[in-house]
């Protein structure tokens, strides 16, 4: 008889103990929440601040060449009086080219020293006041007659851009930039190849002006926000 009047009590007891158990996993899980939710914020509450001197020009130009090569690259390009000047010499294989603080959003890249005669024939042809066509038709003509180098086949470019103009000063990225690598083939095609001439997913490689100087293979990763 004593036995079966301890029954309830214990089932009451065992009851109670799995609604205290339940509300500390809910505790535990609301703090949980409010632990992941701070780190969101930490990271949304970034302060970028302008691009508004040559220090910043650089700074954020570098993010387009590979990490372990920032420090030994040739930095080139406008300033911020709108001068081309080179800001830095450099001992390794790239070249980085900063943004245009004229041009609205931003711009920067990185290629292969051995492309620079192929950039720097194109910055003379703009300042000639020569449109994108005529500057493709005289580069292809000099490229075929043997006048202007290309360069190894392979030689990579490295493109960092976005549509805001603003960095975070502790790190160096640019606000909403992502990152699109080119790598020169001249005169490739897709039957040389074997690469499409359109993407045919996001973040596929795919060949572009194939059969001319300017022949290229676009790749370009998918952002990671």
């Amino acid at each position: 008889m004593r036995r079966q009047l301890l029954i309830p009590f214990i089932i009451v007891g065992l009851l109670l103990s799995c609604n205290s158990s339940d509300k500390k996993t809910a505790a535990e899980l609301e703090s949980d929440n409010q632990t992941d939710s701070t780190a969101v914020k930490k990271i949304k509450d970034k302060t970028f601040v302008a691009i508004d001197s040559d220090e910043a020009l650089v700074a954020t130009a570098l993010m387009a060449a590979p990490k372990a090569s920032r420090e030994r690259c040739k930095v080139i390009g406008y300033n911020m009086n709108g001068e081309f000047v080179t800001f830095r010499e450099g001992d390794n294989e790239f070249i980085v080219l900063v943004d245009d603080p004229k041009k609205p959003g931003f711009n920067a890249a990185c290629y292969h020293k051995n492309l620079e005669p192929f950039m720097a024939r194109g910055r003379e042809l703009r300042a000639q006041g020569k449109t994108a066509t005529e500057i493709f038709d005289i580069r292809e003509a000099e490229a075929k007659s043997g006048k202007l180098d290309m360069g190894k086949p392979g030689s990579t470019l490295h493109i960092y851009f976005g549509p805001n103009e603003t960095y975070d000063p502790e790190t160096f990225e640019v606000e909403g930039a992502h990152y699109r690598y080119v790598v020169y083939m001249p005169f490739a095609t897709a039957e040389s190849t074997g690469l499409p001439e359109v993407p045919i997913a996001a973040n596929h490689p795919w060949i572009m002006n194939p059969g001319t100087h300017r022949a290229h293979i676009m790749i370009s990763p998918v952002a990671e926000d």
